[in-house]
């Protein structure tokens, strides 16, 4: 049985690449801040048929992210797929002359500290295994820095910095890295449905090509 974990698991993209992938036979991980959310989404997928687990996490205090994924591995077995797709607080997202350094610091905690803590946490028995996929999403200010939205702009381009060079040191360990930037709205209503993401991410997962996509 393979096993998905999602960081940063949420109503929209989390519960729709939970299905997408459950549909395949996948058990699911989800990590989050919020506990009531994860246990909202757990009952929804095991009510579905999809086994899934579920560990609270705040991404931006060091190795929580490690130790949640230590744990859903133990109870689902090693981590196949690792999906980063936290989202940030609107509460840090201002205008380049008025971010503050702790409005950037908490921006690159989550986007850049929390994802290396969650790769920390899989790579090793990726590497064991000789196979493995890690997948990173971010808004469209990874590909189209604004600077109304400065922690965004910065953040999003450290953590893509920070996946490509996995991409580049991982392509002969049988480990695939992707990521993918959605512009614009992610919502039922909005401009991308979180289904057609999802299957994307089934696609990069299965097909293994290339590193960034861009949806908009």
């Amino acid at each position: 049985m393979a096993t998905l974990a999602i960081v940063g698991a949420g109503p929209n993209l989390g519960l729709a690449a939970a299905r997408r992938f459950g549909a395949e036979g996948f058990d699911v991980g989800l990590v989050s801040r919020n506990i009531h959310h994860l246990q909202a989404l757990a009952e929804t997928l095991n009510a579905e048929g999809i086994t899934t687990t579920t560990e609270p996490a705040d991404l931006r205090n060091l190795s929580e992210a490690t130790v949640a994924l230590a744990h859903l591995a133990d109870t689902l077995g090693p981590v196949d797929v690792l999906l980063y797709s936290p989202l940030a607080s609107v509460d840090w997202i201002k205008p380049v002359a008025e971010t503050s350094s702790a409005d950037m610091g908490a921006a690159l905690e989550l986007s850049v500290l929390g994802a290396i803590d969650a790769v920390e946490a899989v790579l090793p028995s990726m590497r064991e295994r000789g196979k493995g996929t890690l997948l990173f999403t971010t808004g469209g200010a990874a590909v189209a820095p604004n600077a109304e939205r400065a922690s965004s702009a910065v953040s999003n381009a450290a953590e893509v910095a920070y996946a490509r060079l996995l991409y580049d040191s991982l392509a002969g360990a049988g480990i695939h890295v992707a990521h993918t930037a959605i512009v614009g709205g992610l919502g039922h209503n909005l401009k991308h449905d979180p289904a057609d993401i999802a299957e994307l991410l089934w696609r990069q997962h299965v097909e293994r090509k290339g590193f960034q996509h861009v949806v908009d």
